[in-house]
């Protein structure tokens, strides 16, 4: 299946449970990602769309939040994260994906890049949210698609787009880095935004870091639906990575999951908070 062909990838199969698009040669019985033990096939058992079969019936919605363009799928399909525009010099970089591409969503996005730029490039957190990152890759006009190269093994198209990158941190624009949050995933990737939208930086951290409910502290799983939590030897080098990142501001997967002001602070609190519970 050729990278750029967004009407093949369109009609590939897409998990229900999880909305991963696999490539049409590889139709499965079970989705890889939901027999995992992160996730799970649905209570229903497999069952298989595609994204232009869930288009059909859904829309992408945009919302300001806090400063940062979201994108997420109405009504909610599958996992139901959202995903992120953010501006850069030249263009801007799309944070998390979606399981599905519209035509009135890239008009919507070429209405935002005020400069002309575009998406200029994708990078997801983990494995649960590649959904359909080629598709969104090739509707964009083949922007590369940045992984953490630990994840390697979950991707199952072949494309010329694919960046797997490595080490702790990732510069990907003067103003952006992607960081290793590894606990969730091995390759589980927050992207640090160095200079927005406000002053002391912004930290999205995909299911690596999880805002709780209160949205005053944040929480650490292995699995989050099947409630496995992150034991203390990942949770200590998760807490390792974190100590060097600047960030006063956090945007997880979810909408209304973020903390706004003193958000660093609220993290530390949170790995003390998270140990004391663990010993009970």
């Amino acid at each position: 299946m050729k990278a750029n062909n967004r009407l093949a990838f369109s009609r590939a199969p897409s998990c229900v449970t999880c909305g991963t698009q696999y490539p049409e040669a590889e139709r499965m019985d079970v989705c890889p990602v939901c027999s995992d033990e992160r996730q799970y096939v649905g209570w229903e058992g497999q069952r298989w769309t595609t994204s232009a079969e869930v288009a059909a019936q859904h829309e992408i919605r945009f919302e300001d939040c806090a400063g940062v363009t979201t994108l997420s799928v109405t009504p909610s399909f599958a996992i139901g994260q959202r995903a992120f525009l953010i501006p850069q010099a030249g263009g801007m970089v799309m944070w998390e994906c979606l399981p599905i591409v519209t035509d009135a969503a890239l008009e919507r996005i070429a209405e935002l890049s005020a400069d002309g730029g575009g998406v200029q490039a994708i990078a997801i957190s983990h494995p649960h949210f590649y959904s359909a990152v080629l598709e969104w890759s090739a509707a964009l006009g083949g922007v590369p698609i940045y992984l953490n190269e630990a994840d390697e093994d979950w991707v199952r198209f072949d494309s010329p787009f694919l960046r797997f990158w490595d080490g702790d941190r990732f510069t990907l624009t003067d103003a952006i880095d992607l960081v290793h949050l590894p606990g969730h995933f091995d390759g589980s990737s927050g992207l640090l935004w160095k200079t927005g939208p406000r002053p002391g930086g912004s930290l999205f951290t995909g299911d690596a870091l999880m805002v709780a409910m209160d949205r005053r502290f944040v929480s650490f799983m292995w699995s989050y639906p099947n409630m496995v939590p992150l034991g203390p030897k990942a949770l200590a080098r998760l807490e390792r990575m974190v100590a060097p990142l600047a960030f006063s501001d956090i945007y997880s997967s979810f909408a209304g999951r973020e903390i706004i002001g003193d958000a660093k602070a609220r993290v530390e609190a949170s790995f003390v908070r998270y140990k004391a519970a663990l010993e009970g």
